[in-house]
């Protein structure tokens, strides 16, 4: 009886161990699944948009050319509302349940630094393609955390660099919307202006999907200012802009913004109240170079309509994923954040570098005004000029 027991129990163990060698080979070969936390709803719906359209374009292409070390992508997608709170509860959904093997997608800036401590806990990468807030590759940085778009500091350079040419020792106020990511493109705008003589006269906050933002007009006009800088995004900025016009705020105001704040999802529902905006941004559809130009096509002709910052980087995400992946030799965390940190890699507006100290892309920058209803180029920053000192200190 002992002797077939112990026989039943080396079968049992064989059997195991077959299982769990089956299963591993298994998830070798299966797709990899990278988790999609995007607002597919609420006012950034229009962001989500355009992330979705990029990313789906780079896995179509990557697939087709054999997908990463033959394996294919497969998108898994949670809508975030643009809500921290949600974005969390989703992130873990996605890390447990559906076993994803990285994240991205994440647009608001809360939402990527509350979605960075369960990605860090649970030992999985994230990178976000959209999220500005300074604070993600600086205080509160995270050695589970990239960035391959630009942050609040490197926009803030190039539009300084503008208002030094344009309109030395301008007095400038600030509009944000109240959280994360408005405060810190404010924070980032400001020290850059007065670093080149602007005068600052003032600051205010809305809440995000504020309806009204006339009550903040009064302020604006008691400061006088030459400049407005705003850093609201999707609709909050049609509901803006035409409210600035419709009380006459908007007359002899230039408006700077976070590049985020006027994109080709809602230029056309602002209208005239767009005219003249001025922001500084990581992509431009007008970059001439070959690259740009099909890619540009080629996403046109996909979606039906032209990319913005977000479509470009979030195309570019699933390339540095897969570079990383194939020099790591797999999806092992520790071996594709090494592979990241330091990379460069070919995006749609050029080569890209992982800047290893905080994780944060260096690239060229770009001071875009619209012009008869149309983005034109004013102005092209270096990266390296652009980029800014690297203050993170957690790894």
């Amino acid at each position: 009886m002992g002797g077939k027991t112990m026989t039943l129990k080396k079968l049992g163990a064989s059997v195991a161990m077959a299982a769990l060698i089956a299963g591993s080979a298994s998830a070798q070969d299966g797709p990899i699944r990278i988790g999609v936390l995007t607002p597919i709803s609420g006012t950034y719906a229009g962001i989500g948009q355009q992330v979705t359209w990029g990313l789906e374009m780079a896995t179509e292409e990557i697939n087709s050319a054999g997908g990463i070390m033959g394996r294919q992508i497969e998108l898994v997608y949670e809508d975030s509302e643009a809500n921290p709170a949600i974005a969390v509860q989703k992130a873990e959904k996605l890390l447990t349940s559906e076993n994803v093997d990285f994240l991205t997608g994440t647009v608001n800036s809360g939402a990527t630094l509350a979605v960075g401590q369960v990605a860090e806990r649970a030992d999985k990468l994230i990178a976000t393609t959209v999220s500005f807030s300074d604070a993600i590759t600086g205080e509160k940085c995270s050695p589970n955390v990239f960035r391959v778009n630009a942050r609040a500091g490197q926009q803030s350079a190039a539009l300084a660099a503008w208002l030094t040419q344009e309109k030395p020792g301008a007095k400038v106020y600030y509009l944000g919307p109240d959280y994360e990511m408005g405060r810190s493109t404010v924070a980032a705008f400001k020290g850059n202006a007065e670093a080149v003589g602007a005068n600052s006269t003032g600051e205010v906050y809305a809440p995000l999907d504020a309806k009204d933002y006339s009550q903040y007009f009064g302020h604006i006009r008691a400061a006088g200012p030459e400049v407005l800088y705003t850093s609201v995004a999707g609709n909050d900025t049609v509901r803006l802009f035409t409210q600035m016009q419709d009380f006459g705020i908007r007359d002899g105001l230039t408006i700077l913004g976070a590049s985020g704040t006027v994109t080709s999802q809602n230029i056309k529902a602002i209208g005239a109240a767009a005219e003249g905006f001025i922001t500084g941004v990581g992509y431009s559809t007008l970059i001439d170079t070959p690259e740009n130009k099909a890619f540009v096509e080629a996403f046109n002709t996909r979606n039906g309509a032209d990319p913005d910052l977000y479509g470009a980087d979030s195309y570019g995400i699933l390339f540095a994923y897969k570079q990383a992946v194939e020099a790591a030799g797999g999806t092992g965390t520790d071996a594709v954040r090494t592979a990241l940190e330091g990379m460069e890699w070919d995006t749609p507006q050029g080569k890209k570098t992982i800047r290893a100290g905080d994780h944060q892309a260096i690239q060229p920058m770009y001071v875009v005004q619209i012009k008869d209803g149309a983005f034109t180029i004013a102005n092209r920053i270096d990266g390296e000029a652009a980029i800014g000192a690297d203050t993170c200190d957690r790894f």
